[in-house]
Formats: C-alpha cells, structure tokens, sequence
C-alpha cells in the first residue's frame, strides 16, 4: 500500500506519519521540507508514505506524488481557523486534476482536541461545501 499525506504546514502529516509508525507523538516538530518517504510495516501489510511539505512553495509537487497511490490522506488542522479557507481551496484545486481520478481520499481533521477546533458537523460541512463559506 501506497500512501500520500498532504495539507497545509503545521497540519499534523509528519506527526501522524510518526504515530503510525513507532505509537509516539512529540510536540516539537521541524517543518518537513520538500518531502519524506517512509515505509511502516503493521502485520503483514508494508505501507509507503509519502510526507509532503505543507507551505506554499511544495504545493506544486502534491499531484506528482499523488499519481500513483493507493489513497490520498488531506490532514487539515481543525483547530487553524484562519487557515480553513485555504485548505479547503487546496483540497478542491488537487483533486481537480485529472491525473487523480478515481484516487480514494480521506480527509483527516487533525487536532480536533483543541477548544478552537471546528466541530465535527461543521468542519464536514466545510470541507464538503464548495461555495457558501
């Protein structure tokens, strides 16, 4: 199996490439830069993720890393208010591409814990709605 983590900077995607690979979470993270591939056996199932950066500049590179994966993981931090217009623009402009097609996606709300998060209906609503923001 073949993933692809992708979402805006300071999302979550390497902390929970981390969690699924040794259970451990840290708080002090360093911006991924460019891209991190890592391969996670659980049982009998190898998984490579693929951990792409979140800032503007690495954007560009999502739908080259997305081709040919089996699902395609959309963290969103829930609790980046000021960000969630822009992920959900994101999200919308990656799977307008053809070349991903047919890909399975799950969208992840990350950080749903913090009081500032957006609640589980409206955050699906959000994500799921492309105009009335």
């Amino acid at each position: 199996m073949e993933l692809s983590l992708i979402g805006l900077q300071n999302a979550g995607k390497t902390s929970l490439v981390n969690v699924i690979e040794t259970g451990g979470f840290s708080e002090d993270m360093i911006p991924t830069v460019g891209f991190n591939m890592r391969k996670v056996t659980k049982g009998n199932v190898t998984i490579k993720l693929w951990d792409l950066g979140g800032q503007p500049r690495f954007r560009s590179m999502w739908e080259r890393y997305c081709r040919a994966v089996s699902a395609i993981v959309y963290v969103v931090d829930a609790a980046d208010r000021e960000n969630m217009a822009i992920a959900k623009s994101e999200l919308h402009d990656l799977l307008s591409k053809p070349s991903l097609t047919g890909i399975p996606l799950l969208v992840i709300g990350n950080k749903i814990d913090k009081p500032e998060a957006f609640p589980k209906q409206s955050f699906t609503e959000f994500q799921g709605s492309e105009g009335n923001d």
